[in-house]
């Protein structure tokens, strides 16, 4: 399984650590560009409204944040190529 694969697999199952998780994951790809270097810092910052929202029990939001980080994921995959 690689690093987006289980990326992906956090953002789904939401758990407690899912940000140090991601950023764990997302550290060895981070320096490669300047480009994907931002766009993983706009993944990590939806990361962590999911997560707050999680741990907010705000059910209502669940959904739209998992979607907004899934295609900030996307785009990191993209760039990360």
């Amino acid at each position: 399984m690689d690093c987006f694969s289980k990326l992906e697999g956090l953002i789904e199952d939401g758990g407690a650590n899912l940000v140090a998780e991601s950023r764990a994951l997302l550290a060895q790809i981070k320096g490669k560009s300047h480009e994907l270097a931002e766009a993983v810092d706009e993944f990590l910052l939806d990361v962590m409204t999911l997560e707050f929202l999680l741990e907010a029990e705000r059910e209502a939001f669940h959904s739209s944040a998992r979607r907004l980080a899934s295609m900030r994921l996307t785009m990191v995959k993209l760039l990360s190529d």
